[in-house]
């Protein structure tokens, strides 16, 4: 039976999980919506004040699966302080009157608090009864969606009226609170647990991730240097594939690469990959066109406040359908909500191909959009961990918001490069037709995604499931005897 002391602590620790998740998202995303007021207030390129976004989602990606491995060892909790204590640091370093490269310090540490959510889920699973973390688990996964929708308004609000200083300083304000709500509520991590980081792993990985996001960002390079980023392409294969075989042979890598070989892991990560590509195509090209000037023949030209606000419906429907999520899979296998859930994203792009000549169209299709991301977020989590052992769960998920990320970054880069294809010469805005045909890009991800889903599916039907238990099973079995 549970105390009054362990409901209380119960009680604080799945808001603190949700709030901690919430932020590191919302401030990881702050350097989109401010990327003309950098450039402004700093004098650099907006080439160059793309990389206040760049650099976080990099810093995210390399430290996600480190954060999952240490966070699977005996010190968790102090990982998690460690991490918010540098995420704060970072934020201090975006709203002091320092050069832009201390900008971009910021915003790399700032970053790093991507790989926060998936120890988050590991804390909930172990320390809340089976059938709360589940849900807990998966709302984690959809406030850290949604968190850019809560982000980029606030941020143009205050970019507008303060400066890029000032909104800046709303993720030094919020990051500190998580920090002290972190503190206060984070338990320590179960005994018997042990850690070790493979360093030389984490700085392969390391090198292969940032070629392959720097790759993604850096679109001119392709166009004026092809010969340059085609052998630049090819290290990042090359440090990826070693990284793979150094894994697949070490006996504590740092992804435990081997749960890839179980169906359910691989096409959950396959669906997660393809999945973030084309959710990420639509989010960018409704705020892209949003903010576009009338003068282009198209467009609503929108203040970055005012196109901030367009993501509000994508956050508001994201958290429904999180929260609708766990009661729709007590009547349906996960796998079959990810399919569904892709046919909704897919159903938000294609009503932004149709239609999309008022602002209320593009309010609906972000909505559509939102709800489909929502309950793709909520549902993915489930698929991975009904596979893993409760130790495992940090880097697991790790892993799986590693591919999010990657994911995210390429389908940022596919969506800019149809839209520079489909810019005449001379011009600045592309032609409206390539936004109907980056939608159809996106239809076209999100077909394989349900493909991928409905074969996961399959997989996980009764004649097809594995006649092993999970690694934590015994376990499990023992305490309900």
């Amino acid at each position: 039976m549970r105390t009054t002391g362990e409901h209380s602590e119960a009680r604080l620790l799945v808001p603190s999980l949700m709030f901690i998740a919430l932020v590191v998202a919302a401030v990881a995303s702050l350097g989109a919506p401010l990327i003309t007021s950098v450039a402004t207030t700093f004098h650099v390129s907006l080439d160059s004040a793309q990389w206040t976004l760049t650099i976080a989602l990099l810093s995210g990606a390399v430290a996600t699966p480190v954060l999952g491995r240490l966070g699977a060892g005996p010190h968790r909790r102090a990982t998690i302080l460690a991490t918010l204590a540098v995420v704060v640091a970072g934020s201090a370093l975006t709203v002091l009157p320092l050069p832009f490269a201390w900008l971009l310090v910021g915003r790399a540490a700032q970053g790093v608090g991507l790989g926060l959510t998936a120890l988050m889920m590991g804390v909930a699973r172990d320390h809340l009864p089976e059938e709360r973390s589940a849900a807990t688990i998966a709302l984690v996964s959809v406030v850290s969606i949604i968190g850019v929708g809560v982000g980029y308004p606030l941020a143009g609000l205050l970019a507008e009226f303060g400066g890029v200083r000032a909104a800046y300083g709303l993720g030094l304000f919020v990051t500190t609170i998580a920090f002290l709500a972190a503190w206060r509520s984070m338990p320590l991590a179960p005994e018997g647990r042990s850690a070790h980081v493979d360093t030389a792993g984490a700085l392969l990985l390391a090198g292969g991730l940032f070629l392959v996001l720097f790759l993604a960002g850096e679109r001119s390079l392709w166009s004026h240097h092809l010969a340059v980023a085609v052998v630049l392409a090819l290290v990042a294969v090359i440090l990826l594939c070693v990284w793979t075989v150094s894994g697949l042979r070490s006996k504590t890598p740092l992804v435990d690469l081997r749960a890839l070989r179980h169906p359910a892991v691989a096409g959950a990560n396959v669906a997660m990959f393809v999945g973030a590509i084309g959710m990420y195509i639509l989010l960018t090209l409704i705020t892209r066109y949003a903010q576009t000037p009338h003068a282009a023949g198209y467009g609503f030209g929108l203040t970055t406040f005012v196109a901030g606000l367009v993501l509000i419906p994508f956050s508001v429907l994201g958290f429904v359908g999180g929260k609708l999520t766990p009661r729709i899979l007590e009547r349906i296998e996960a796998p079959f909500l990810l399919a569904g859930s892709a046919v909704v994203i897919g159903g938000g792009f294609v009503l932004f191909a149709a239609a999309r000549s008022n602002l209320a169209e593009l309010f609906v299709a972000m909505s559509v959009l939102g709800f489909g991301v929502g309950s793709f977020s909520a549902a993915m989590p489930g698929v991975i961990l009904a596979v893993t052992p409760k130790s495992e769960t940090s880097s697991a998920m790790s892993f799986n918001y590693v591919v999010r990320s990657v994911g995210y970054s390429l389908g940022s880069a596919i969506g800019g490069l149809v839209l520079a294809a489909g810019t005449d010469t001379g011009h600045i805005f592309p032609n409206d037709s390539a936004y109907t045909t980056a939608a159809l890009v996106g239809i076209t991800a999100m077909a394989i995604t349900m493909t991928a889903s409905l074969v996961l599916a399959r997989q996980r039907s009764p004649e097809a499931e594995p006649t092993a238990p999970p690694a934590d099973a015994p376990s499990r079995s023992r305490s309900n005897q």
